[in-house]
């Protein structure tokens, strides 16, 4: 019997998972661009061949391929696919052929795979004056308040993703010391280091807590008060978090569109910004590659901003 490419991306996807240490939401994605990769090549399989086998993946099929992802536009809005999403199809397909490489099965060479050039992402972040304005807009009169005023310290002191923070419990961050370790993506641990406010504020909302519950961030919401006595029932969010990120940002009469990574965003400006060395900013950032850090290099270098000043003819003199 013929092995074709729907019988092996579910090995495929396993040695991500086993082998990769990939999230299970990698994961999913990976499924999806390759079943669309599956989708959009049976329209040019020939009759003789019911279903596309590795070695039918050729230079031409690949060609077709790229060209029909460009085009394509199967959603409501009949918005055809960025090229940065596009750059995530071709990645997956790229990762599923070099597996078929390493197992010896006869296929497209990964390396013909090349990924489109996609505009880089605009990186938003918050001055310093903005983020005190956005952590004065939190009352601390309740334990609510006081776990909100934590939770945007915290993301800004220790630039934290939004998933990583959700995770943390109680036991996990050393006040004292003021640091602790997550496990962030490619369940790879690194070290988080926060200042004196943000632990403070930390201690501020668990000594305001009447529980024992191990989650260091708690839903508050009443429907959610009866629910259970232990475990996670209780626990807060990405969305949530968002929610109150944008909440706080939008009363501080902030303009930008603020979210839990923009926090990060202004941690790692923060950082260059005051000197930080850009490799350490990618240690504590858990970035893999420093070309993902380089995307603050244009908005924090100072020797750019003493030229202008320096060299820059003023319309008064």
């Amino acid at each position: 019997m013929t092995t074709t490419v729907s019988d092996l991306i579910p090995d495929f996807l396993e040695s991500l998972e086993i082998e990769k240490g990939r999230s299970q939401r990698t994961i999913e994605n990976y499924r999806l661009y390759l079943e669309r990769f599956l989708e959009i090549t049976a329209e040019d399989l020939p009759e003789e061949i019911p279903e596309l086998r590795p070695k039918d993946i050729t230079p031409e099929v690949l060609r077709k391929y790229r060209l029909k992802l460009n085009r394509f536009d199967n959603n409501p809005k009949n918005e055809k696919l960025s090229a940065l999403t596009q750059s995530y199809h071709l990645i997956a397909l790229r990762g599923f052929l070099t597996y078929l490489s390493k197992r010896g099965i006869e296929s497209l060479d990964p390396a013909l795979v090349e990924l489109p050039r996609a505009s880089k992402k605009q990186v938003t972040f918050l001055h310093f004056d903005e983020i005190e304005r956005l952590l004065n807009e939190i009352p601390l009169e309740t334990e609510t308040g006081l776990r909100d005023r934590a939770i945007i310290e915290l993301l800004f002191s220790g630039g934290l993703r939004v998933s990583e923070l959700c995770n943390l419990n109680r036991d996990s961050i050393n006040l004292e010391r003021r640091e602790f370790v997550v496990r962030g993506k490619g369940r790879k641990d690194r070290p988080i280091f926060i200042d004196k406010s943000a632990a403070e504020a930390v201690q501020d909302y668990l000594d305001a807590r009447h529980d024992d519950l191990p989650a260091l961030f708690l839903n508050n919401s009443q429907n959610l008060q009866t629910a259970g006595t232990s475990g996670d029932y209780r626990r807060l969010t990405p969305r949530s978090i968002q929610r109150i990120v944008q909440y706080y940002s939008r009363a501080a009469g902030i303009t930008k569109h603020v979210t839990p990574h923009t926090l990060r965003h202004s941690f790692a400006t923060d950082l260059l910004m005051n000197g930080a060395d850009i490799r350490s900013v990618q240690s504590m950032l858990g970035h893999a590659n420093i070309s993902t850090t380089q995307i603050y290099t244009h908005v924090t270098d100072p020797h750019l901003r003493d030229v202008h000043e320096k060299f820059h003819s003023e319309t008064s003199k």
